[in-house]
Formats: structure tokens, sequence, C-alpha cells
């Protein structure tokens, strides 16, 4: 499982690189836009610069509206200014066809550009709260634009976590719908230390981290530690190599 950490600008990009040999991505957003708000481009220019070449870096495009157009417009920015990664929040679609839209005009003006780039869909585990498409159409849409990846957010960051509103087991059908269609599948939401467990069960690909790492638990107001980083990614080795030795599940 791979460990992406999402800093809010240069300062905390820092300490990520601090922290760099216990992650895998470097995710660029801008909290106080939104759970997928997307930062400028010279931040994402900037934080590219100054994490290791060996470090993918993700950047967001936001908690975007149905209009294609747009996003793909923003998505070319995100690549252009040095993601690896490119997150798309499906906030305003509310049927799977009007994601497949956006998505559709988001691969194209990224992998017209860089091939190598992937794609990331990503639905919102409490769609039911900001009416968006349900978690479980993000699979399909993602293959069926052409995307690399489909992820799991929430979008209203109140406390409540990705397992609040999408149990384990519905996770688990995610990860499957995305690997059958070749996908990798993303999970985030709040994410804490005691989730790594069920999270490596399921066979989640790549888990999106900001408040656990950061001093207080605060996403907003707090900052991310690189020491926090290390423990978090310490779970991460441990709860893999109980899985592993097939160590059964607590609870």
């Amino acid at each position: 499982m791979l460990l992406l950490i999402s800093p809010d600008g240069i300062d905390e990009a820092l300490d990520c690189a601090k922290a760099a040999e216990h992650l895998d991505i470097v995710d660029v957003k801008k909290p106080d836009e939104g759970s997928l708000g997307a930062n400028f481009p010279w931040v994402i220019r900037e934080i590219r610069a100054a994490v290791p070449v060996d470090k993918p870096v993700s950047a967001t495009v936001g908690d975007v509206p149905y209009k294609p157009g747009t996003v793909a417009q923003a998505a070319l920015g995100a690549v252009v200014s040095g993601a690896t990664y490119v997150k798309v929040g499906l906030y305003g679609c509310t049927t799977p066809d009007q994601g497949v839209d956006v998505m559709r005009a988001v691969v194209r003006a990224v992998k017209e550009y860089r091939p190598e780039a992937l794609v990331v869909a990503s639905g919102y585990a409490d769609a039911h709260r900001v009416g968006c498409v349900n978690p479980l159409a993000v699979p399909d849409i993602a293959a069926r634009s052409g995307a690399d990846a489909a992820m799991l957010d929430t979008a209203v960051k109140d406390g409540t976590r990705l397992f609040d509103h999408v149990r384990p087991d519905a996770c688990a059908e995610f990860v499957r719908l995305s690997h059958a269609s070749g996908l990798l599948a993303a999970l985030a939401g709040s994410v804490k230390q005691e989730d790594v467990g069920p999270l490596t069960r399921i066979g989640t690909d790549i888990v999106g981290v900001r408040g656990a790492v950061c001093e207080g638990g605060d996403r907003n107001a707090g900052r991310i530690r690189p020491h926090l980083v290390a423990e978090f990614r310490a779970e991460m080795h441990r709860q893999a190599r109980e899985y592993a030795a097939g160590v059964p599940a607590a609870g």
C-alpha cells in the first residue's frame, strides 16, 4: 500500500521532504478550498522542485462542477505544472454519465500532454450529504473514461471519517470493482492509524492522509510533522507484516 501525504504549501512540502523515506506520493491541495481544493500552479511547481525527484507529485484540481471543458483546462494546468497524478473530485456530477463526461475530457487533456501521467477519478464516501454520484459508481466512471485510478474521500471535513460513511465491506467492494477494471484503488477521508488494518486487508493500493500526520490531528490548523509521517508508515509496515503472517484481525 502506498502512502500519499497532502501538504498545503511549500513549507509543509519541505517537511514531507524530510520524511521522504516514509512516504510514496506528495499530494498538492489547498484544504481551505475544499476536500480536494486545488492549489496554485506555482505551488505545484515549487513542491515538485522541493521533494526528491523519485517521489511522484499528485495534484488535485478541485471539487469540480459538471463543466467538462473547465475541468479539462484545470487538469492540463496541473500536469503542465509537474503533477504525475491528477485527481478530480466529482463533486458536481450527480449521475455516472456526467462523471464520465468530465473524466473523459480530463483524460484526453492530460494524456495528450503527458501520456504516462495518471488520472484519478475521485468520489465521496459521504455523497449522500452533498448530492453527488454514488461512491460505488466511481470505479465504473474511471474505467469508462480511461482513467487510471478510482478514489474515495470525504466531502465534508467535520470530523467524520471514511468508514463512518462507507463501511469496510463496502470499501472492499470499491477496491474489488476497481481492480476488476484494472484500476488502482485509493482511499482517504480523515483516515487514522487505527484504520490502517482494515485498509490493508481489503487490498487498498493508495491511502491518502493529512490530518493524521498533522500536529494535534488538525488538517487545517495543524502542520505536517515528519515524525508523525514516520509513525504512520511504521503502522502500515506492522499491519502489512501481520496480514502477510495471517494474524487474525482484532475484534
